[in-house]
């Protein structure tokens, strides 16, 4: 997955998928700005298809649950050193087979695939930023666009912005 590959504008997908329990599936990656922290799934929008079969499949690979679009919660946008242009659509998944599924962690890319509680991720240091922002939004219910949050300066980001 060579940066080269993208071009300068990446799309890319992740999924926020929520069990009967409530409780939110997240993965803590082993590289790139979110290594070590608490995320949802998310990965690159491949050339042979749609950002809806790109997030169902990267849920797929990462945590082996099978799920289906409820819906889009939101999109982030950024450039990266006023260089790429790195887009993602967040979506709103629910499980398939009434949630009854076991978690198989794509051990070349993530330390861990879990549900978790929203009450846990408040109280873990390693819960991203992002996400943080989605589990206030889902409390709040709140829509419009935020130019005003840092995800970490590891990113690189010379401008940022949240649609939600």
């Amino acid at each position: 997955m060579g940066e080269h590959k993208r071009g300068n504008v990446w799309l890319a997908v992740a999924g926020l998928v929520v069990n009967s329990a409530g409780e939110w599936l997240v993965v803590k990656k082993k590289y790139g700005g979110l290594k070590g922290k608490w995320s949802i799934p998310a990965g690159f929008v491949e050339e042979n298809e749609t950002v809806d079969q790109a997030v169902i499949r990267e849920v797929l690979e990462e945590t082996g649950i099978s799920c289906q679009v409820q819906g889009i919660l939101g999109i982030r946008s950024g450039v990266i050193k006023d260089k790429i242009s790195d887009n993602m659509i967040i979506f709103s998944l629910k499980m398939n087979d009434d949630g009854v599924q076991t978690i198989i962690t794509q051990e070349d890319e993530l330390y861990e695939a879990t549900f978790k509680s929203p009450e846990e991720l408040k109280n873990d240091e390693k819960t991203s930023v992002l996400l943080r922002y989605y589990m206030e939004m889902q409390e709040n219910q709140l829509t419009s666009m935020n130019e005003d949050i840092n995800p970490g300066d590891q990113f690189g980001y010379t401008s940022y912005k949240l649609f939600y």
